[in-house]
Order: structure tokens, then C-alpha cells, then sequence
């Protein structure tokens, strides 16, 4: 492999087709981070270009201007601004829409004049075709100055040529689009000057946005405004003539390199479904049959596997203990990690279906109806049709949700997204919702067709969406601002979904969730089993004495000795003597101190609910020859007050209710002070989260006791 190393930014439009493309160059070879200093998801990859040479694609968010209006599109700006940085890109492959490349020429000409060595991907060439469209690329890549190459990102058609093109060395565009204005021309030459900057259109930039460029320094950004002051440069008021000529420009070349312009009969097909999938009536109750759809599945095709790889920590647990000697490390291991970890990798196959299911409403198109149809809702609720997105992504994980409120340029209407999408049910929840409702509710049919379980979960998502809006509503009211927002989006065409990218985003997400909540349980699983495994003081230590003589007029066999020797330990450990202090708080709930562990725990990430469980009811398990799994375990769990089952329906729908609406994880708090720039926002999130948990919860105990 060649030593030559490249950097090639992905640049397009949203809804270009960037993120098929990003995955047929780099397949698995992708790592998420953030990009320096900011909290904006950063996707890059890797491949072997034709000459051997390794080249790395990093997706830049979707944007249609070089003009920032949010904070993803301003990481555009920064990336391709910024000229003097090791992580500046060697080349920028810009991707464009073939059936509407007006619109992304504008970002296109920008580009070219920065003045970066630039390759159009001109994709989507196969709707193209069916619109009857077609184009001298020839004489479209000499007016541009530019290599051009025609190709379909989601069959790959046209990669190995654009492959090739990327290999080749490259130098900036041959031609500029458009010239900078006599009356800017002097501070630019000024500014070129002074900031060693390579060209006048990105001398221009600087003047017309500094504060957007994070990359310049205080003094540069100095040097800008005294430039600014002394030519009296007032910005942004060249912009709109800059977008005026810079269209005009546009329309004359496609008058020129067009052969056959489009007669939008293409569109015919998806015009026909938007009759019935954003009907007024018809579009609300296809869109929350979808839902049905999706949480009847996970639990009916996730079943099989779940209960395999339950038995399978299970099996491993008592393998353990059989084949290790007795003491602190194969207990440790047999009680501790291997439960903790089991207990985040039973619920592998309802994430991915979870995932699978978003994955396909995007890549179809109908995740933009969603949004256009909701707009109308939402925006009685404080929100607008963009809130949708977050709200729809919070199913998966509020991190990257609450980084989607970028895209919504209201400052009220994006505060209260923020605010309110925790309540939607993520990822994490799943395994405390599903274990849960696997405890309390019958796997029956109900008219013999609708799965009980999958019926109960979905009431559990449909709640947390209800409380969403509902405190929206009331945000709304408390909140004053009079600032008006408007939805504009371009909705579009229908496709079958690509089903690699959907097995991507399947494998990348569940191996983040995994790995993420992975680290946190294995840490808090080694935490636990020692606080549960050690106490203060004798009574810990005289746990064995204690037990014989109180149970000295008792016939007990050795197995049910032991099992009481574990539980007067596990109550008189450091373990046992936190959840006793928490536990009148939360005994108006139905819960025990056991169950308190879990809650303190959980409050790292929401999904250590079901490993702590498992952890909990692990320790002094002296069943070596039957392996009971995690679900046994918490169904034989007997209340000492009642003698009857700790796990009641009143108990285990008092705590679904809980985890539904309470704010336990320690990124998203995070996640939202970065955001809203402070303290305020995440305290009164967590107070009124956290409130509205325990007087629902309590609310539900009671009414079912």
C-alpha cells in the first residue's frame, strides 16, 4: 500500500445521497467521534483508492450553503476555511442530486471559488435516466473547471471511475465562478495580506463571518474587525446579491450543458403514495400503524434469540463456579461481570430490530412525510415539524437527539425540544421495559392476533411521547418569546430502502450501544458485586453465626442455609446499608432497598437497571447445577412482608411508569448543559423529570394495590 496519505471531504445537500455513497467507499471501515471542541458527530472512513493509496472520507454534515445556519453546517465552514490545518482536506468530493442539481450547484460554486481541489459526484443518475434528464458532462466539467463523474451511490455504479479521479493528483479548480466586489476588494487584499489567506473569495468569508470560524484566534479575529471598521464592511450585505448571481450564473450553465431538462412525470408514482401517506385523515393512522408494527416485532421476532443468549450467561455463570476454585475472584467473575454483561447483550436483537425499522423509514423517504405531516401538530405543542426528528432519534438514544436541535433555527422551539425529548423512550430503557413486562404481563394473544407484551410496550412509548408534548404544551406557556419559525423542506422521492446501508447503520449502532453501555456495566457490575460482597463492621463478618442461631429451631437443608447466610449478608453489606437509607423514600412506591440499588445505579445510564438486577440476585446463588437466567431469578423474588412475589403487577407497572418518565442518565444531562450553554436548562430537566417519575409511579402503586 502506498505511504501517500489523503484527506477527501464529503460535502452535499441533505438528501443527496452522501451517507450511501460515505458507505460503499468505506463499508465497516468507519469511526464515529465528535470534531474538535464541539459536540457534532463526526463520521469518517477509510479506502484503498486504485494506485494503493489510502484515503480518508470524512462526512461533513449536510448543508446547502457555505453560509452557516446552524452548528453542524457551521463545521462545514470551519473544515473547508480553514487552510492552514493539518486536518485541512487534500480534496472535497461534492455530491449533488441529478434531478435537481440547481439546487446543489449553489453550495457546488461556492466550493470552486474557496479554491480546494474539488470533484463533482454528479449521483442519483438512474432517476435521472427515468426523467428523461441528461447532461454534457463534458462541457459541464471544462465551464466548471472541475472533474465530473456520473454515478448511483446506492448500486455503485460509477465508483471505481470516481475512485480512479480521487487517486489522481489534483490542484484548485481551473476557473471562478464569481469575483468579489470592487468596493470589498481592497479589504480583501488587506486581509489576504495580513492573515496569509490563499484567495479572495475566502478573504471574503472571513470578513463576512468571523464569528462563526472558531478556528480563527482572538487576534485574528481582531485583525478582521479592525479591517471591517476601517472599510466600514458591514456584513451580510453582499449576501443576497452574492446568491442572485451566483443563480444566474447556475441558470446559464444548465441552459448550456443540458440536452433534455426534466417533465416531472417521474415523480408520478410518489405523488400518488403522498396522496394516501400525507392524507389529513389517513396519513395519522398509517404512521401509528408503522409503530404498531414496529414494537408488536420486537418482541414477537426477538423472542428466540433473547432467551438463547439468557441461557446461555446463565450456563456460563454456573460453568464457573463448577469448574473455578471457590473464592473472591471466580465469585467476582461468576456473579458479577458475567451477569452485568449478560444482562446488557440479551437485548442485542430487539436494539437491532429497533434500528432496522428507523434505518428503513429514512432510507424510504417517509421519515421526511413524518415531518411535514406532524409539522401542523407539533406546532400547537410549542414544536415544529423538525422537533419531529429528535423526537423520532430520542427512540434510539437523547444524545444524538438533542445534537439533531440543531437543525432547528427557533431558539424557543429548540429548547423545549431539548427539554422534552428525554421522555421519549430510548435504547437504554428497552432492556428495563422488556424485562420488566416480561415479569407482569401474559405472553398471550389478544383476539389472536396482537402480542400482549408487544401491545403493553408500545403504550409505554405512546406514554413517553404523550408526556413529550404535554410538557411541551406547558413549556410553551412559560416561555415567552414572539419569535415566528417556518417549516421548508423538500420531501423526497420514494426508494426502496438500500439494504446495506440499512445493515450498516444495524451494526453501527448496536455495536455503539453495546460497547458504550458495555464499559459503564462492566464498571458498576465490579463495583456492585463488591459492595454487595463486603459489609462494615462484625456483622458482616459474623454472618454465618448469625444465621445458625436464629436459625437454630428451624430444619433447614444446606442448600437453604446458604441461600440465608447470602441475603444476611447482601443486607448487611455497604450494598444493603444504601438501599435501607433510600428505602423509605421509595417504599410508598412498592419498592424494596434491592430495588433502590438498582434505581442509584441506574442513574449512570438507564440500561444498569437490568444489570445491577442480575448482579443483585447473583450474588450467594448456590444453584450450581440448575442456571436459572435473569428473568427466574427476579420471578422467584419473594416479599418478606407479603410472602408473595416482589415483582407484583402493581410494583412492575409502577416502576415501567417510573423509568419512562425519569431522567437517569448522566450523558444526556451532559449532553444538554454543552447544548444550552449552562447549568439551568439540565436542573430543571432532572427536577421535573425526576418529579413527575415519582408522582406517576406513586400515582400507579396506589391505584393498583
Amino acid at each position: 500500500m502506498s505511504s501517500r496519505k489523503l484527506k477527501i471531504a464529503l460535502v452535499g445537500n441533505p438528501n443527496s445521497g452522501k451517507s450511501s455513497l460515505f458507505n460503499y467507499l468505506t463499508g465497516l471501515n468507519q469511526k464515529i467521534g465528535n470534531f474538535p471542541g464541539v459536540t457534532v458527530e463526526k463520521k469518517s472512513g477509510y479506502c484503498v483508492l486504485p494506485d494503493d493509496t489510502a484515503a480518508e472520507i470524512i462526512d461533513l454534515p449536510g448543508t446547502y450553503s457555505i453560509y452557516p445556519r446552524s452548528l453542524d453546517e457551521q463545521i462545514v465552514a470551519d473544515v473547508l476555511l480553514n487552510h492552514h490545518s493539518p486536518t485541512t482536506p487534500d480534496k472535497v468530493l461534492v455530491i449533488i442530486d441529478a434531478t435537481n442539481v440547481k439546487r446543489g450547484f449553489l453550495l457546488l460554486s461556492q466550493i470552486i471559488d474557496i479554491g480546494l481541489p474539488t470533484i463533482l459526484a454528479l449521483n442519483m443518475m438512474d432517476l435521472a435516466a427515468k426523467a428523461g434528464i441528461s447532461y454534457d458532462l463534458n462541457a459541464l466539467s471544462k465551464k466548471l473547471g472541475i472533474p465530473v463523474v456520473p454515478i448511483n451511490a446506492r448500486n455503485g455504479i460509477g465508483l471505481d471511475e470516481l475512485k480512479k479521479i480521487m487517486s489522481k493528483p489534483q490542484g484548485p479548480p481551473a476557473n471562478h465562478i464569481n469575483a468579489v466586489w470592487k468596493e470589498v476588494e481592497k479589504p480583501v487584499k488587506e486581509l489576504r495580506a495580513l492573515l496569509k489567506v490563499d484567495n479572495d473569495y475566502e478573504a471574503y468569508q472571513f470578513l463576512e463571518q468571523p464569528k462563526s470560524l472558531r478556528f480563527l484566534t482572538k487576534e485574528k479575529q481582531q485583525v478582521v474587525e479592525d479591517i471591517r471598521a476601517k472599510y466600514e464592511f458591514f456584513p451580510g450585505k453582499f449576501q443576497g446579491a452574492e446568491t442572485i448571481q451566483r443563480y444566474s450564473y447556475i441558470q446559464d450553465l444548465l441552459n448550456e450543458v443540458t440536452l433534455n431538462a426534466s417533465d416531472h412525470s417521474w415523480k408520478k408514482n410518489s405523488t400518488r403514495l403522498d396522496r394516501i401517506l400525507l392524507h389529513k385523515v389517513w396519513g395519522y393512522v398509517i404512521f401509528f400503524s408503522v409503530l404498531f408494527l414496529i414494537f408488536q416485532s420486537i418482541f414477537a421476532w426477538a423472542e428466540l434469540p433473547m432467551d438463547l443468549i439468557d441461557s446461555v450467561f446463565a450456563e456460563l455463570s454456573s460453568y464457573l463456579i463448577s469448574v473455578l476454585p471457590a473464592g473472591p475472584l471466580t465469585s467476582l467473575l461468576a456473579e458479577g461481570i458475567v451477569p452485568g454483561i449478560g444482562g446488557i447483550m440479551i437485548f442485542i436483537p430487539q436494539i437491532a430490530i429497533l434500528f432496522a425499522f428507523i434505518s428503513i423509514l429514512e432510507e424510504s423517504g417517509y421519515m421526511a412525510r413524518v415531518v411535514f405531516m406532524m409539522d401542523k401538530v407539533m406546532r400547537k405543542f410549542g414544536l415544529n415539524g423538525k422537533s419531529v426528528v429528535p423526537l423520532m432519534s430520542g427512540v434510539a438514544c437523547a444524545i444524538p437527539a438533542i445534537m439533531a436541535t440543531r437543525t432547528i433555527d427557533n431558539w424557543k422551539e429548540r429548547t423545549i425540544t431539548i427539554m422534552v425529548t428525554p421522555l421519549m423512550s430510548c435504547s437504554a430503557r428497552l432492556p428495563v421495559f422488556t424485562i420488566l413486562i416480561a415479569l407482569i404481563v401474559p405472553n398471550q394473544k389478544a383476539l389472536g392476533f396482537f402480542n400482549l407484551q408487544g401491545l403493553a410496550l408500545m403504550g409505554l412509548y405512546l406514554l413517553g411521547f404523550l408526556a413529550a408534548i404535554g410538557s411541551a404544551w406547558i413549556m410553551k406557556l412559560l416561555i415567552r418569546v414572539k419569535e415566528r419559525s417556518f417549516l421548508i423542506m423538500e420531501l423526497p422521492t420514494y426508494r426502496i430502502p438500500k439494504w446495506s446501508n440499512v445493515g450498516y447503520t444495524i451494526v453501527e449502532k448496536t455495536k455503539a450501544f453495546v460497547f458504550e453501555a458495555g464499559k459503564i456495566i462492566l464498571a458498576i457490575s465490579i463495583i456492585l458485586w463488591v459492595l454487595a460482597s463486603y459489609g462494615p463492621g462484625d456483622s458482616f463478618q459474623k454472618a454465618e453465626a448469625v444465621v445458625l442461631e436464629e436459625s437454630k429451631n428451624i430444619r433447614l437443608t444446606e442448600e437453604g442455609l446458604a441461600d440465608r447466610i447470602a441475603a444476611y449478608k447482601l443486607e448487611h453489606s455497604y450494598a444493603g446499608i444504601i438501599g435501607k437509607a433510600i428505602e423509605p423514600i421509595i417504599k410508598p412506591l412498592g419498592y424494596d432497598w434491592k430495588i433502590g440499588i438498582a434505581l442509584i445505579t441506574s442513574f449512570a445510564a438507564r440500561e444498569v437497571f437490568v444489570g445491577t438486577m442480575a448482579t443483585i440476585y447473583s450474588i450467594g446463588s448456590v444453584s450450581d447445577s440448575d442456571a436459572e437466567t435473569i428473568q427466574e431469578r427476579l420471578k422467584a423474588e419473594i416479599n418478606p412482608e407479603t410472602g408473595g412475589a416482589r415483582f407484583t403487577p402493581a410494583v412492575g407497572f409502577s416502576l415501567l411508569v417510573f423509568y419512562t418518565f425519569a431522567m437517569q442518565c448522566m450523558s444526556t444531562i451532559a449532553i444538554v448543559y454543552r447544548e444550552t450553554k449552562g447549568w439551568k436548562w439540565p436542573l430543571i430537566q432532572l427536577t421535573y423529570m425526576t418529579a413527575l417519575a415519582y408522582l406517576s409511579a406513586l400515582f400507579v402503586y396506589q391505584l393498583l394495590s
